[in-house]
């Protein structure tokens, strides 16, 4: 019996030490199969994950494009500033920072305390800290503050064409206009710089690598001209203040190849501090955002309206087109006109009796283009409004762009093709009704408006010249030189006379448009005009917004225009070609020269 308890007692030691080796063995092949895990197959995620433990990345930030007007002046610069933040692990005295960062960076306590005892690789303060201020904060040596180079966007010219130019946030990204339409050229790539640290996380001094150095942004060329924009804004500013208007644009752009010289929509803001309101916006109704956007909000592209009578420009171009009138044809002006029972007046009440459609241009008489409107038909006029560009945005480099209300065609009844014609009853922007002026007075070419000329690089070498679509034959060449002779002939005989200008062809069109809605005493006075007439190359609108007092376009638009022509043409390389003495009082307006 003990030998047998002997075997048994063997036998059962046996398989205890063949079950342990065979465990070890099977650990030593999971360990080792483990370990060519880790030092193989994924070998590459583990050094970087130990890499991010011992080291920090840090951005380096690149310097954003300049922006430049047309002429080389910068008109977007950028100013050195710095960053705060701060690096949990590397605090040794929390109060100490919380307390200097508040008194220094005039911030809340309570906030930057948040921040400091929040357990994070980094935590920003604040950006844009000046940078003499920030170096004072370096020269401080606090443990865990960190206190990185950065630029901030500079304005030069502070509210110089801010409805056009916009600006960026703290992170130097564009928010609005140029600086968010073109950010991708702008903008430039950020380096980076990887920091070694300790196994507590704090970093090791004088020990970097990889950097990687950033990329500036290039330059931005644009079609402004820094004079004629100062000079336009400073007579938009005067007639605002003058006639205690709402707003005030003018818009001074190439009719042959949609190149904006100067959009100015004032009251404009201060592109320095973009989110402190203006006087004009303190007024308005709303939450503080609802006024900041509506300051930033550049009507010129971004809102429509009746343009009146400045669009019997497309409706005569039209007609002339399908041959349904000629200069010569004999109209009768009673005061009015009755269509589908309703009475239509003309802002002559007496009216203008037997006139040519020639003098129903010059006298800008509703009866006339009512009549011409019904010879026209929707149809055939519809078919004009596609050609001008008038259904489509203009495609402006700005974003936001607004586009067209017009009725639909087969629902255009008697009545509304009579109020259409004389450019009430449907909406456009300023900038559509530029686009398609332009087409009528250049031979027929649609242009795209823009602001964007060239790009080029840090040493402003041109690396890309900016392209824009055009689509010719919009109208005849034909109608285009008879749309030119009947324009002039409103400036140098009709309503347009006050946009006259000594020793130089002027053409154009009055407008006076009620806005909506009817009978509650609010215009809109404009003037569209063109110089050379015989050869355009310079075409500004002119738009009063809600004047006070008197409101017709002809008598306070048409002189603002003539003036701003009287200043720019000379400016512009152009000479007076035209030797007589002036024929007609413009002296409604200071003359100013910028």
């Amino acid at each position: 019996m003990s030998d047998n308890k002997s075997n048994l007692f063997v036998v059962h030691n046996m398989h205890r030490l063949s079950f342990f080796i065979g465990f070890v063995i099977l650990f030593s092949l999971v360990v080792i199969g483990r370990l060519i895990n880790l030092m193989v197959i994924e070998s590459e995620k583990y050094a970087g994950l130990a890499t991010a433990i011992q080291e920090r990345e840090r951005s380096i930030k690149a310097r954003r494009g300049l922006i430049y007007d047309r002429n080389g002046t910068c008109l977007a610069s950028n100013k050195p500033v710095c960053s705060i933040s701060v690096i949990h692990s590397q605090i040794t005295d929390a109060e100490i920072v919380i307390k200097t960062l508040s008194e220094k960076l005039d911030m809340d306590e309570a906030e930057i305390r948040k921040r400091v005892e929040k357990v994070s690789s980094r935590e920003k303060i604040k950006s844009n800290v000046d940078k003499e201020l920030a170096d004072e904060i370096r020269k401080m040596n606090l443990d865990g503050v960190m206190v990185d180079d950065d630029y901030k966007r500079y304005y030069p010219y502070e509210t110089l064409a801010s409805k056009v130019i916009g600006f960026t946030g703290a992170d130097n990204q564009g928010i609005v206009g140029i600086e968010v339409w073109y950010d991708e050229v702008l903008a430039g790539t950020n380096g980076s710089i990887n920091t070694l640290t300790d196994a507590k996380g704090i970093e090791v001094e004088n020990k970097a690598k990889n950097r990687v150095e950033p990329i500036p942004g290039n330059n931005l060329v644009l079609t402004l001209d820094v004079n004629i924009q100062s000079y336009a804004e400073s007579k938009a500013m005067e007639v605002l203040q003058k006639k205690s208007a709402k707003r005030v644009c003018i818009i001074v752009m190439n009719p042959q190849n949609g190149e904006i010289y100067a959009l100015a929509d004032v009251p404009e803001y201060n592109l320095n501090k973009p989110f402190e309101l203006n006087t004009a916006s303190e007024d308005e109704t709303g939450n503080t955002q609802d006024k900041l956007n509506k300051m930033w909000r550049c009507f010129c592209i971004s809102d429509t309206y009746e343009p009146g009578s400045a669009f019997k420009v497309v409706t005569a171009a039209a007609a002339l087109e399908e041959n349904v009138v000629s200069e010569n044809d004999g109209f009768y002006c009673p005061g009015y006109r009755v269509v589908d029972d309703r009475r239509i007046r003309c802002h002559k009440v007496s009216g203008h009796g037997q006139e040519t459609f020639k003098e129903g241009i010059m006298n800008s008489c509703n009866p006339v283009f009512m009549d011409v409107g019904a010879r026209l038909g929707a149809t055939n006029f519809y078919k004009h409004l596609r050609a001008l560009g008038l259904f489509e945005k203009t495609g402006v480099d700005l974003p936001g762009e607004a586009t067209s209300i017009f009725h639909k065609e087969e629902n255009v009844k008697t009545v509304d093709m009579a109020v259409m014609s004389f450019g009430q009853s449907f909406q456009i922007t300023p900038l559509q009704l530029m686009r398609a002026v332009s087409a009528v007075i250049n031979g027929g070419k649609l242009v795209t408006p823009h602001f964007g000329l060239y790009i080029t690089d840090e040493n402003n070498n041109i690396i890309e010249k900016l392209e824009y679509e055009e689509k010719e034959n919009a109208i005849s060449a034909e109608t285009s030189e008879k749309m030119k002779y009947l324009l002039d002939a409103v400036v140098s005989e009709g309503t347009g006379g006050k946009a006259y200008v000594e020793g130089y062809n002027i053409g154009g069109k009055t407008a006076t448009s009620q806005k909506l809605p009817r009978g509650n005493g609010k215009y809109i006075a404009s003037f569209v005009g063109f110089a050379p007439s015989d050869n355009p190359q310079v075409l500004t609108l002119v738009l009063i917004d809600e004047p006070e007092g008197v409101y017709y376009g002809g008598t306070i638009a048409a002189p603002v225009a003539g003036e701003v022509f009287r200043n720019i043409l000379p400016y512009m390389g152009f000479e007076k070609s035209v030797v007589e003495e002036e024929k007609k009082s413009t002296d409604v307006f200071i003359d100013t020269v910028y």
